[in-house]
């Protein structure tokens, strides 16, 4: 599974952004997926996964009620709706694909074997 971020983008705080993962590969609908984020000296943090059918989803606490996943499994692409932005959220983020094709869910970066090549979410106060 090859996958291309794409959306991120400078935004005043309170705004939104929505980000987009399109996988390449014809077994994408088998893949549980994740976001993750990465700022400046800090490690890779879990923001929110889905599972391979779209009917779990899961967000880390600090973007919960803020921040929506979604995929479509027909245009091989995964969604990252985020809206009510902080300064905090600013960082490079990251969608991926699990190791295997799972039915569940994963929160860990070495859960995940295929990585997009990231975009950058920069928030203003």
């Amino acid at each position: 599974v090859q996958l291309q971020a794409s959306g991120g983008g400078l935004v005043q705080a309170g705004g939104s952004l929505r980000l987009s993962c399109a996988a390449s590969g014809r077994t994408f609908s088998s893949y549980g997926m994740g976001w993750f984020h990465q700022a400046p000296g800090k490690e890779r943090e879990f923001v929110s996964a889905i599972s391979s059918s779209g009917g779990r989803i899961s967000f880390a606490d600090s973007v919960k009620g803020r921040f929506t996943i979604s995929r479509d499994n027909a245009k091989n692409t995964m969604y990252l709706q985020m809206n009510s932005l902080k300064p905090e959220d600013t960082a490079v983020y990251y969608c991926a694909a699990q190791r295997i094709s799972s039915a569940t869910m994963a929160f860990r970066p070495y859960e995940y074997g295929y990585w997009g090549q990231g975009t950058q979410v920069t928030v203003s106060s």
